[in-house]
């Protein structure tokens, strides 16, 4: 990691890229590359990600062969110290089938090796391997997202902690160490289209990631609502109930291109989600189209195009960042990186102004 601690200031508006680590063969070569490489491919995001000045980074965490990254923790680190400025975050960690204490130090020890950049982004996880892996009830797992969001939370704030809940054994003067650098590591709550977690989040007066992967952003106006209801009843500040919109995402330089890179790789993508869930439904290329179409969530097209759908997210949500998920389906790295340099260049500085001329507005 770079000596130089002087860090970017914060944005007005953040944008990121986050990985789930997939490895799945290129639909059009055929080819699988090695874990090895996914996990260089994925370090070499990062460090690009960061020398072009976007804010934050997320890995994801699955348990399984066709993913890379079951430990994300270690990744981070290891990402850690080859940035120097972007915050780097779980995305999600699965906290349903995860010791909170057990998290919180994990991130505390990557704070403290990223000169205080860690984030945690906690959710439920779409997939369901991880409970028989580590011993978890799946019936248990509402319960055990909300007990453990909670005491992590708690981690969060106390040095020594006393606690007593129903799934893990009770904390008595336990010493939770180390601390981090930052005086509290930033925590999110991960959610996909579930009310109670984002009234839970805004209980807490977390942050919320809410991942918007296809339909109509519209939907997801309800969230949002449930959220800063919650957050104002419990005494929270506007200020501090943050949101984040997460997507899957590719840009290029005409509209055609996008399509015509993605659509094979978010078919290979779309095809395992459907076989794992059992679903005979092929996606055409028309439905594809429909996907990514300007009423609808799918980040892809042009910078233009995708500069026009995050001021809209904006206008609907009043949220303060957008990550993009491009690596999807097997897409190769070259095309990550273009599209990586696409969405700093291109659409950060054209969002940013915009939103800040709007505030200013405002006010």
């Amino acid at each position: 990691m770079s000596t130089d601690t002087k860090r970017r200031p914060e944005q007005v508006f953040e944008f990121g890229i986050y990985t789930l680590g997939d490895i799945v063969s290129d639909p059009l070569t055929g080819v699988t590359i090695s874990p090895k490489q996914r996990l260089d491919e994925v370090v070499a995001a990062a460090k690009l990600a960061d020398e072009l000045g976007l804010d934050v980074f997320g890995v994801g965490e699955h348990h399984r062969l066709d993913f890379v990254v079951s430990s994300v923790p270690v990744v981070l680190a290891a990402i850690s110290q080859v940035t120097s400025n972007i915050k780097l975050t779980s995305a999600t960690t699965v906290l349903s089938t995860i010791d909170p204490v057990r998290v919180f130090e994990d991130f505390a020890t990557l704070d403290l090796l990223s000169d205080g950049r860690a984030e945690i982004i906690a959710g439920r996880g779409a997939f369901t391997e991880s409970f028989p892996l580590f011993g978890y009830e799946l019936d248990d797992h509402h319960r055990l997202f909300a007990e453990n969001l909670h005491l992590l939370q708690q981690l969060n704030e106390h040095e020594i902690m006393n606690w007593k809940g129903q799934y893990r054994s009770p904390l008595i003067d336990a010493e939770i160490a180390p601390r981090p650098l930052q005086s509290r590591i930033p925590l999110w709550a991960g959610v996909g289209g579930t009310s109670e977690t984002a009234e839970k989040a805004g209980s807490l007066g977390i942050g919320m990631a809410m991942a918007i992967l296809g339909g109509s952003p519209e939907r997801f106006q309800p969230l949002a609502d449930s959220y800063r209801r919650a957050g104002a009843v419990n005494g929270h500040h506007s200020s501090d109930l943050k949101i984040a919109i997460t997507s899957h995402g590719y840009i290029a330089r005409t509209s055609a291109q996008a399509l015509d890179d993605l659509y094979p790789y978010y078919l290979n993508y779309f095809n395992a989600i459907m076989i794992q869930s059992g679903s005979p439904y092929q996606l055409s290329r028309s439905d594809f189209e429909q996907f990514v179409a300007p009423d609808n969530a799918l980040a892809v097209g042009t910078p233009d195009q995708i500069i026009e759908k995050i001021l809209y997210q904006y206008e609907l949500f009043g949220h303060t960042r957008f990550m993009a998920q491009m690596d999807i389906g097997g897409l190769p790295y070259a095309k990550v990186a273009s599209a990586i340099e696409l969405l700093a260049t291109e659409v950060a500085p054209v969002v940013r102004e915009e939103i800040a001329r709007r505030n200013k507005i405002k006010s």
